[in-house]
């Protein structure tokens, strides 16, 4: 079972961006069910964000997830989030763990481990839209927080969001 194995995250180096270029394109096929996205004349998806990890650091933090010694999946994060005028919020980018690895704890265990590494107050947005996404989230905050964290709607285009916000455990 996936989930019995030690989850852990990796900060991924420019070296693993062709990885987490096939991972992107997994990410961007399941996303073009909520969003308007579709892939170029050469049946690619693409991120131009990826390169940007890298060329800013201190503010675009890349990581793999891996479960065992297999990779399950990935995360991005960020200083600032369009969710929050507060430029310090730290912002789950992207997040994204395999089909094989989901519903086992890994995208659980996942999170957690970011939000531990990464200490500050955090944004979580999820497109109303993502009907897997939103409860997974919903229930993942409060464990984390003990409940202690705030649940907003906000409008966008082409879904509102869900946006759950909240201090870390190492900040709190």
């Amino acid at each position: 079972m996936p989930g019995s194995r030690a989850v852990r995250l990796e900060r991924a180096t420019r070296c693993d961006a062709p990885l987490l270029s096939n991972l992107l394109e997994l990410y961007m096929h399941d996303m073009s069910e909520i969003f308007p996205v579709e892939p170029g004349v050469d049946g690619r998806f693409g991120y131009g964000h990826l390169p940007l990890y890298w060329e800013e650091p201190r503010t675009r933090h890349a990581f793999l997830i891996r479960c065992g010694a297999s990779i399950a999946g990935f995360v991005f994060a960020t200083v600032g989030s369009p969710a929050s005028e507060e430029p310090t919020d730290l912002d789950i980018a992207e997040f994204f763990v395999l089909r094989r690895h989901r519903r086992s704890g890994v995208g659980r265990q996942a999170a957690i481990a970011l939000w531990d590494c990464l200490p500050g107050q955090w944004v979580v947005r999820v497109a109303e839209a993502n009907r897997a996404g939103l409860p997974f989230w919903h229930e993942v905050v409060l464990e984390y927080t003990g409940g202690v964290f705030v649940e907003s709607v906000r409008p966008g285009n082409p879904h509102s969001w869900h946006v759950f916000t909240f201090s870390s455990t190492a900040n709190r």
